[in-house]
């Protein structure tokens, strides 16, 4: 078992688009329906190449390898990442609450645990402009979520 990174910052506007999020459904519409096939071409083309955040925390592992921030083995290292990436963006926040400065170790614990035993994290925080940042640790070989999702880096 190991961990990947992923860290994604962006229009707030780009994130809001769900349908750039969302895997496309497993069977493809009828036929008889041209705009529904033609989107849902788009979807089976675009999602696996977009780097916007999936809805699903565990889809991260099907996007672009290249955008692997790092893996780890160890759940602590995987944490320490993303305390590293906190401390980096922590001044952007827009909430004034998620900037306190308590919480963020709070996090980091939380993510040693939760990767301890198999599962993912994601957070996500409205920075100024209006921007998103999204952070995720997946863990993989095999997602407990979604075991049949491939490791990207293998």
């Amino acid at each position: 078992m190991h961990h990947h990174g992923y860290l994604w910052c962006g229009p707030k506007q780009r994130f809001d688009d769900e349908a750039l999020r969302r895997p496309p459904h497993p069977d493809p519409p009828p036929g008889d329906q041209p705009d529904r096939l033609q989107r849902y071409r788009e979807a089976v083309t675009e999602f696996p190449r977009s780097e916007v955040p999936p809805m699903e925390t565990a889809y991260w592992l099907v996007k672009p390898r290249a955008i692997v921030q790092g893996t780890w083995r160890e759940p602590v290292e995987a944490a320490r990442w993303l305390g590293e990436r906190l401390a980096e963006y922590t001044p952007r926040f827009h909430s004034r609450a998620e900037r306190d400065g308590l919480r963020l170790p709070l996090l980091v614990t939380d993510a040693t645990q939760r990767l301890g035993w198999g599962g993912d994290i994601s957070l996500g925080f409205y920075l100024e402009r209006p921007s998103f940042l999204a952070l995720a640790l997946v863990t993989c070989s095999p997602n407990r979520a979604r075991p049949e999702l491939i490791c990207p880096t293998a």
